[in-house]
């Protein structure tokens, strides 16, 4: 009997990717798990083991227990000084420049609101679906973008 090789996970990831994203933008919070294997309709291990790898692969970033999201970039699971109102709801950016990418994601007008972290100054932008308003702020990146991995929390 010949051996065959074990699938091609990439199908499955992309469609765990893509419940992930329809349910962060449908109830603001990431997903277990358990609760995304309901909406699947695959065991939770199955899950979890998609997450590592989309973790691996840069898609997701997951807290230290390898299983709970933390970005799902643009988003964030956890809050941030980082909120864009998009449609009445509102979610959380990483970063600033993620703060950017959630209107561009779901392609919408949103609202920035955000802090400068030299003054503590309030920052508000309005983005239409041509981009940001016209406004008197800089974003500074003090790690090159292609260094952020690594510890991308503090980054």
């Amino acid at each position: 009997m010949p051996v065959s090789d074990p699938p091609d996970p990439a199908p499955f990831d992309a469609r765990v990717r893509s419940a992930i994203y329809r349910w962060i933008v449908e109830s603001i919070d990431a997903p277990s798990p358990a609760e995304l294997a309901g909406v699947v309709g695959e065991p939770r291990e199955e899950i979890r083991e998609s997450y590592r790898r989309l973790f691996r692969r840069r898609v997701l970033f997951l807290e230290p227990d390898g299983e709970t999201i933390r970005m799902a970039p643009p988003f964030s699971a956890i809050p941030t000084q980082h909120r864009v109102r998009v449609g009445g709801r509102t979610y959380f950016a990483n970063c600033s420049w993620d703060a950017l990418g959630i209107p561009a994601a779901m392609h919408a007008p949103a609202e920035v609101f955000s802090r400068c972290e030299q003054t503590l100054e309030p920052i508000h932008l309005g983005l239409s679906l041509e981009g940001p308003e016209p406004e008197k702020v800089v974003a500074h990146f003090a790690v090159p973008a292609a260094k952020w991995w690594p510890d991308l929390v503090y980054t």
